[in-house]
């Protein structure tokens, strides 16, 4: 089974819903089927980058205050899935690498912000702000700190498998998380609804498995594809109100502590 990828230049401009933004896989041949589905509890989803704001001895300070007129549901903030939850389609053998894979820094996020890719994958960073960002990979010595300007590229790849973080020096709210999985045969990001469909080039069994902010969530579904569509009758969950409430729960216990601590030694 071989992997196809859609390389995203810089000619593809993004769409409104950012369904090109990402890294879609695409079929080689007009055959080539689809599995279609839809996730479910994405909304329940948190992004480390919250929780670290709370932490008082990180300085995440904000002078925003409710809105009463807000619904309780959006006072939560939420993950834009579009670019931060990646769907990926594993294989049961290891793929070759894609082309060189396109990431924007800009607006003080990556595009994408989570993405599952074969090792050996080649990375092009590319700086979309008018001002200088100096990006480095949280233990990867390949990948140390260094001055990017606007508009400049710069390359890395993926050495082995693995979980790698890349953050940013000039702007703490960028944060990416790579997954170098060798199976990985195709990916896809869903729209704001959670449906999705990823492409898929040869027949055979796959898994689908959903990744976000580096980590796998929700259950992994066994998927055989043959010549036709796949349509997935059940939707994936990918967090339930339990778990969330739970972690929210121990991350403002600690972000308490955290300032009673700040206070103290004061």
């Amino acid at each position: 089974m071989s992997t196809v990828w859609l390389h995203r230049s810089r000619s593809i401009r993004f769409g409104s819903a950012l369904a090109l933004l990402a890294l879609l896989a695409v079929p080689s041949t007009a055959d080539a089927a689809r599995v279609k589905g839809r996730l479910e509890g994405f909304r329940l989803l948190r992004n480390p980058v919250w929780a670290e704001a709370k932490d008082p001895s990180n300085h995440g300070y904000s002078f925003r205050e409710p809105v009463p007129t807000v619904r309780a549901e959006f006072r939560r903030p939420f993950p834009h899935i579009p670019k931060e939850l990646c769907v990926a389609l594993l294989s049961a053998s290891p793929q070759k690498a894609p082309p060189p894979i396109l990431v924007r820094v800009g607006g003080g996020r990556t595009t994408p912000v989570t993405i599952v890719v074969p090792p050996g994958t080649r990375l092009t960073f590319q700086n979309t702000d008018p001002f200088k960002h100096r990006l480095y990979g949280v233990g990867i010595k390949t990948f140390p700190a260094a001055d990017q300007g606007q508009g400049a590229p710069r390359e890395w790849t993926v050495a082995a498998p693995g979980t790698y973080e890349i953050r940013d020096e000039s702007a703490p709210s960028v944060r990416m998380w790579i997954v170098a999985e060798p199976n990985v045969a195709s990916i896809t990001y869903p729209s704001m609804k959670g449906e999705f469909a990823v492409n898929v080039q040869e027949p055979g069994e796959y898994t689908l498995q959903a990744f976000f902010a580096g980590k796998k969530v929700g259950e992994a579904v066994p998927v055989t594809v043959q010549a036709a569509d796949v349509e997935l009758k059940a939707a994936i969950k990918v967090m339930d109100q339990k778990t969330a409430e739970a972690e929210e729960k121990a991350s403002d216990e600690k972000a308490a502590k955290a300032t009673v601590k700040t206070g103290d030694a004061k």
